[in-house]
């Protein structure tokens, strides 16, 4: 059986204007800079941090990756040279080979190009070819009919719902949508994330 490779080590992905870098606390102020396009912490069905929880979100998530069960990055936009969201891997189950992809946003100036694509080609790649994931998932909102589409976009399945699973930011309790890709899948679900791309640069 795969497993996930560990201690995971901090690495830089980078493909055409996008780099992922390790996040740090060096970041906190231009990914408040990057929520406030769009006020994003706003919205009810995201992990967006507060302007005021910036840092606590980065410590929670180099707190994660000391204990083995994330590894956090910066989403960097080289044509701008600027910070424009985040994204990590979580819930790291290295002994069956599992990890997610989550914690996932970029500027509303972002939304809806190809940023999206090229970052989770970029993890997926990371995590099936170099990490020997056997299972990549993902989990949204139930709500978060935006999030579902571009999950579904990638050729993810969708594995099912779990029910009252967790709090949203108002105190109300969301059912969770959860999706995975298996390293079976990978090779066709990668041909057809590169023809996405191709066809987004013509």
């Amino acid at each position: 059986m795969s497993t996930v490779i560990t201690p995971l080590t901090t690495t830089v992905l980078s493909r055409g204007e996008i780099r992922l870098e390790p996040l740090g606390l060096e970041h906190a102020g231009d990914l408040r800079a990057a929520a406030a396009d769009g006020n994003l912490w706003t919205l009810r069905v995201t992990s967006v941090p507060e302007p005021e929880q910036t840092e606590a979100y980065i410590e929670a998530a180099l707190k994660g990756h000391a204990e083995g069960h994330m590894l956090p990055f910066a989403v960097r936009h080289l044509g701008t040279n600027q910070i424009i969201g985040c994204t990590r891997y979580h819930d790291i189950i290295a002994a069956v080979g599992r990890l997610e992809i989550g914690y996932t946003w970029y500027a509303k100036s972002y939304q809806r190009s190809s940023v999206n694509t090229v970052c989770k080609f970029l993890l997926l790649t990371h995590a099936f070819e170099t990490l020997n994931a056997g299972v990549v998932a993902w989990r949204t909102d139930n709500f978060n009919i935006a999030s579902q589409r571009a999950i579904e976009r990638l050729g993810a399945k969708r594995d099912g719902v779990i029910r009252g699973n967790a709090l949203r930011r108002d105190g109300t309790v969301r059912d969770t949508v959860m999706y995975s890709i298996s390293a079976g899948e990978w090779p066709e679900i990668k041909a057809h994330l590169l023809y996405l791309q191709e066809r987004h640069a013509r």
